[in-house]
């Protein structure tokens, strides 16, 4: 399986012990799935998780963000980017994950925004 966690995805993930985000960083740190990347996703991770406001509710510091992101990298896919889907949602903010989707060959994104999930499923039928 090959997957996209959206960047809310992983900073629940890193903000809860708990519950499926956990789950899905931890299946992802022992390759049970392929997880894909690319340079704009990675920033995007990086530029949320170490806010101030994430870095408190996390209880970690930017150093140990980037540790583990760093970990997490180690057993991602790198995707490069041929082909852009845009203009497709709502946000253009999240152009770029769908980009990552697309080119990476996703079986799955997965995120917490209801707006791209909708508009994603909307585009998928319609094929």
């Amino acid at each position: 399986m090959r997957m996209v966690l959206d960047t809310d995805v992983l900073v629940a993930a890193f903000r809860s012990e708990r519950g499926a985000s956990r789950q899905l960083l931890i299946a992802a740190l022992d390759e049970r799935f392929v997880l894909l990347a690319s340079t704009a996703m990675w920033l995007e991770y990086e530029a949320v998780m170490t806010r101030p406001a994430q870095l408190a509710a996390m209880q970690l510091n930017a150093t140990e963000v980037r540790d583990a992101l760093a970990a997490l990298a180690t057993v991602a896919e790198r995707v490069l980017i041929h082909f852009l889907w845009r203009p497709v949602l709502t946000d253009a903010e999240d152009e770029h994950v769908l980009d990552l989707a697309m080119n990476g060959r996703a079986d799955m994104l997965v995120t917490f925004n209801q707006d791209t999930s909708r508009k994603l499923q909307r585009l998928f039928r319609l094929r």
